[in-house]
């Protein structure tokens, strides 16, 4: 190895790349460092596109010793690492820094081990979301957790981030369906946690790394839940008159005591958007649309559905059409699927995250409409309406900086809105650099304190994906990170 520890950590920047970069080419094949500026690019940002940063280099590395052969190196050296799955992130998780390694898991694929006995499968954290379900269909299981992007997003960005879908109402979130991870430290120590078993002694650190952002360590390997498939599933389409009709005909489902596997709501703009780009016969004449999925024996199904009708019915439901073939289905479910991708046709757009109490739906969506108004902007709301996580997405001119600025300041708003009608800043997509100087709004100095001190016992450092999650201002001495 070169003597980087005698050049200054922030002088001689050339020089500092330079021993860095050919001290990686020692711990990794060829294949796997990536340092030229053109091929950087690709990792200057994720899909929070409004920043963006080239990275020193980027390692691809094919096996948990690499991962930490190349933390132990970064942690001696004191280099920042920013992990990185198929950076799909909406809230920065993966923008990195000038100074920093980005580590990105996309090489880290394969599917170690399907146990059907015990219901589970360990795959490597570059693996995506949708795969696992691919591979254990034809056998009767799926992988519940199903983002929006989960064609393309990886387990290891799901872990980090805690992600969600349609189905997490009856199946729950990435964190119900991990049972276990093997993790590098930010020192290159290799730990376990979890595993097949259904519960474990001790402190329950397995949750505390799902949803930590990649700040506590890197995922390499993790174990999931698999879930036999139902004997049916049937989504049916309720239109309604208003988005305020919408919201209170879910509360009404849910305080029925009936789950769904998933309720899905779209307003006006958003069923015309995903209308046209998926041609899944969406109501056209309806304000606000529910996609609501039961499963279970026909006889079950039915029963369920005759009970959410009667509440549709009580909220002036104007259309009520299910579901009669599998294509059909798949194209319902193709509409909601792609609505990120079908608004981004039409217009740039930020996407937020604030979760709310399903009896709070109806008033934040009113006011989330007076938020845009207010700021000349336009509005498409599509969310998992089964557990209060809404995605409005406000369209802007990402070309105007003007625009820009007024969309990013009305979603400050809407997230706020979100805390003080008692939710939370982010359902799925995490903090980032996003929400990261909201979290005063949701948390005292008391609480952030205690949160950075447990960050703190895991990467005393804090070289692991530095800037994002907490407010820059206020951390603990010399964790001023930019």
């Amino acid at each position: 190895m070169n003597q980087i520890a005698f050049l200054p950590a922030r002088e001689d920047v050339l020089s500092r790349r330079k021993i860095i970069i050919e001290d990686l080419a020692e711990l990794l094949p060829a294949e796997c460092l990536v340092h030229e500026a053109r091929e950087l690019v690709p990792f200057e940002t994720d899909a929070f596109i409004s920043y963006r940063r080239v990275p020193l280099a980027v390692a691809l590395p094919k096996t948990t010793a690499q991962v930490a052969a190349v933390m132990k190196y970064c942690h001696r050296y004191k280099i920042p690492v920013v992990p990185r799955g198929a950076g799909t992130s909406l809230s920065g998780g993966a923008i990195p820094q000038e100074d920093a390694i980005v580590l990105c898991l996309s090489k880290m694929s394969r599917i170690l081990e399907l146990d059907y006995p015990n219901r589970t499968a360990t795959v490597q954290a570059g693996v995506t979301n949708l795969s696992i379900s691919e591979t254990v269909g034809a056998d009767g299981f799926f992988y519940a957790p199903d983002p929006s992007s989960q064609l393309a997003c990886t387990i290891g960005g799901n872990i980090g981030m805690n992600s969600g879908g349609a189905h997490c109402l009856k199946y729950g979130v990435t964190t119900n369906n991990l049972l276990g991870v093997k993790m590098v430290l930010v020192d290159g120590t290799i730990i376990e946690l979890g595993g097949k078993h259904l519960d474990a002694a001790g402190y329950d650190l397995l949750g505390l790394v799902c949803g930590s952002e990649g700040q506590l360590g890197i995922v390499t390997e993790a174990t999931v839940r698999l879930i036999a498939k139902p004997e049916g599933a049937r989504p049916v389409l309720f239109g309604f008159p208003s988005s305020e009709a919408a919201g209170a005909c879910v509360a009404d489902i849910i305080g029925s005591g009936i789950i769904p596997v998933a309720i899905e709501f779209m307003d006006k703009p958003a069923i015309e958007i995903c209308e046209a780009f998926a041609k899944a016969g969406y109501p056209l004449d309806v304000e606000a649309l529910l996609i609501v999925e039961v499963e279970g024996s026909e006889a079950e199904m039915d029963a369920m559905l005759k009970s959410i009708v009667d509440i549709a019915g009580r909220h002036s439901v104007q259309t009520v059409r299910e579901c009669q073939s599998a294509t059909e289905a798949a194209l319902i479910w193709k509409g909601r699927k792609s609505a990120f991708g079908a608004t981004g046709r039409i217009a740039d757009y930020i996407c937020m995250d604030g979760t709310v109490p399903l009896s709070k739906l109806s008033y934040v969506l009113n006011k989330t409409s007076e938020i845009t108004d207010r700021f000349g902007l336009r509005v498409a709301n599509v969310f998992h309406a089964g557990d209060g996580n809404m995605h409005p997405l406000i369209l802007f001119n990402a070309n105007d900086p003007e625009d820009a600025a007024k969309a990013e300041a009305a979603g400050n708003e809407i997230l706020k809105l979100c805390v003080d009608a008692g939710g939370c800043l982010t359902g799925e997509h995490g903090v980032g650099i996003e929400k990261r100087d909201l979290m005063r709004h949701q948390y005292n100095d008391v609480d952030l304190n205690q949160q950075m001190a447990v960050r703190s016992a895991f990467d005393d450092g804090w070289i692991l994906n530095p800037s994002k999650v907490f407010p820059l201002e206020g951390r603990p001495e010399g964790r001023q990170d930019a």
